[in-house]
């Protein structure tokens, strides 16, 4: 096992777009970018079960089973497609406001955290793409003649931590998305776009295959 061959490859696999990557993204708009981090545990906390699950050596057991693997991607495009249909029928934008004359601004309105965590944790426990990921990729990097669980525990360690360097990117991108916020059709138009997306990701979700 070599971490430092693996931590490249995990970066360049954490910044793969995906739903948890929108939503930071979408994070960083609304909230900024600490709370988009912080809102990353919850992502962080659902990959971690998939490790767990993998190092244990049912992930393998997971993707043979149809069932399994089709009952998760259709609850997973179920909750995409609620999020996406929220969003898009929405007319506000937390965490901004319209005032006199139509311009957006800074709400001030508090954030919850825990609400972003827990979507964090949905999307990510929801989405069978992560078993495949951990189930099929990581054995590539285990060494069969040291322990297992130890590598698996360094692996899962430097993936997890990837992940929040790709929050950190992506929010950052939200962020800068923001500054080009000015009127309320701007408001309605990220609404949409966020919605659009989420809806999207939810039909590949529904093509995907094992």
């Amino acid at each position: 096992m070599d971490a430092l061959l693996f931590a490249p490859v995990a970066v360049a696999i954490a910044l793969t777009p995906g739903p948890n990557n929108f939503c930071g993204l979408n994070n960083g708009i609304r909230a900024g970018v600490g709370a988009a981090l912080v809102a990353t545990v919850g992502r962080v906390a659902a990959f971690a079960i998939f490790l767990t699950v993998s190092a244990v050596g049912l992930g393998a057991m997971l993707l043979a089973s149809e069932a399994a693997f089709t009952a998760v991607k259709w609850v997973g495009a179920c909750y995409l497609f609620w999020l996406g249909l929220r969003a898009w029928r929405s007319r506000e934008f937390s965490g901004l406001e319209v005032i006199d004359g139509g311009e957006v601004k800074t709400s001030g309105a508090p954030v919850h955290l825990k609400a972003l965590i827990a979507q964090e944790f949905l999307l990510g426990i929801t989405n069978p793409k992560a078993i495949i990921l951990f189930a099929a990729i990581f054995p590539q990097f285990i060494d069969p003649s040291q322990p297992a669980l130890h590598q698996f525990v360094v692996l899962g360690a430097v993936y997890l931590g990837a992940e929040f360097v790709s929050t950190a990117v992506y929010a950052a991108g939200g962020r800068q998305i923001r500054r080009f916020i000015r009127t309320s059709q701007g408001v309605v138009r990220l609404n949409k776009a966020t919605g659009g997306f989420f809806m999207g990701a939810g039909g590949l979700l529904l093509a995907a295959q094992r």
